[in-house]
């Protein structure tokens, strides 16, 4: 199983990140993507809201032996972003539960504690991996895809993990993650870059973080976070120090899933296009720097969280048709996908 080539009328990454995020299709829109939320209650007191699909049999009932997809979005992103929505078809149309689980302030809603999320938070992948699988209660099997920010996070959790990762979740795969977050920061704060997605992500991040402050004075410093420019300047400003770093440079070599992607004991995918204007071609891992569970698909396009094929506008439902084929792949015939 292998990821569509991109097409001819979509050259070039920014292209390819771009347009599949607003204008390719992700599902089926004749039968919108309706999930059940949850909200749980994390150990500090504040809350994670989990968005669920659940699979109908002809009686209307969830099959007991159905398998679960976890998805773990990105920076920023939520239930509803396209590539969400992909992989909700492909559950969908596959008979298999599927999870959203939000990153703390993502769900629409503030949450209360003072913190927020980060690409190395593999405690809170821990968590919200518990609770979910609590939730499924089913005999099926369990698989965990992350995307972005959330795919780096997860990878860090099957790190720290280690051989008990195996008793949560079969196999995980990350789509388009910035394992080398130096490398990755750098690039988002450089060239177009700098002035295309830089102040898209900040347009949120600055008043929730605003918000964050007016709920537990003191944080950090308001007049300096509001003129910060780039993620570099945001992260030392809050990210960083809410969540236990010196700063930028520590949380960014600290957090960086790369540099341990041999200590991973599960089968992980790790996906990221050689054209991605967000993670450059150069800080990809090699296969000498992986172990045996890791696989490393590297294609020369797909841009960031692209990867649309077919004819205009595109389509990006190849991509979690692709994930899954490979997560089929390390089940085995023990857990048959239903065709449907």
């Amino acid at each position: 199983m292998t990821l569509d080539p991109a097409p001819g009328w979509l050259p070039g990454g920014q292209a390819q990140t771009v347009w599949p995020a607003l204008f390719s299709r992700s599902h089926d829109t004749a039968a919108p993507v309706v999930y059940r939320r949850e909200r749980h209650t994390t150990p500090d007191a504040d809350f994670i809201d989990i968005d669920w699909l659940d699979p109908v049999d002809s009686a209307g009932a969830a099959g007991e032996g159905a398998g679960l997809l976890v998805l773990f979005h990105g920076l920023e992103g939520s239930s509803r972003s396209h590539y969400a929505l992909a992989f909700a078809d492909w559950a969908r149309r596959h008979g298999w539960r599927y999870a959203v689980p939000h990153f703390r302030g993502c769900s629409g809603e503030l949450n209360l504690a003072p913190r927020a999320y980060h690409s190395g938070d593999h405690a809170e992948i821990g968590w919200m991996l518990d609770k979910i699988r609590s939730s499924h209660g089913g005999r099926g099997p369990v698989v965990a895809v992350g995307v972005s920010l959330g795919g780096n996070a997860l990878l860090r959790w099957a790190q720290e993990s280690g051989t008990q990762a195996g008793a949560v979740v079969h196999a995980v795969a990350s789509v388009s993650s910035p394992i080398d977050l130096a490398a990755a920061g750098h690039a988002i704060g450089r060239g177009l870059n700098r002035h295309l997605y830089t102040p898209m992500f900040l347009r949120t991040m600055k008043p929730k973080a605003l918000a964050k402050l007016a709920q537990h004075p003191g944080l950090f410093n308001a007049d300096r976070l509001r003129q910060a420019r780039t993620l570099y300047e945001f992260d030392n400003l809050f990210t960083a120090p809410l969540h236990g770093y010196r700063d930028t440079e520590d949380y960014w070599r600290r957090a960086s899933a790369k540099p341990r992607l041999a200590d991973i004991r599960i089968p992980a995918l790790v996906i990221n296009a050689r054209n991605d204007p967000f993670v450059p071609a150069e800080s990809l891992p090699g296969a000498h720097e992986v172990g045996r569970h890791v696989t490393l698909w590297q294609p020369d396009h797909g841009g960031h969280v692209g990867f649309a094929a077919g004819p205009l506008p595109g389509d990006v439902r190849g991509l979690p048709r692709a994930v899954m084929g490979w997560m089929h792949e390390q089940l085995g015939a023990r857990w048959p996908t239903p065709a449907r």
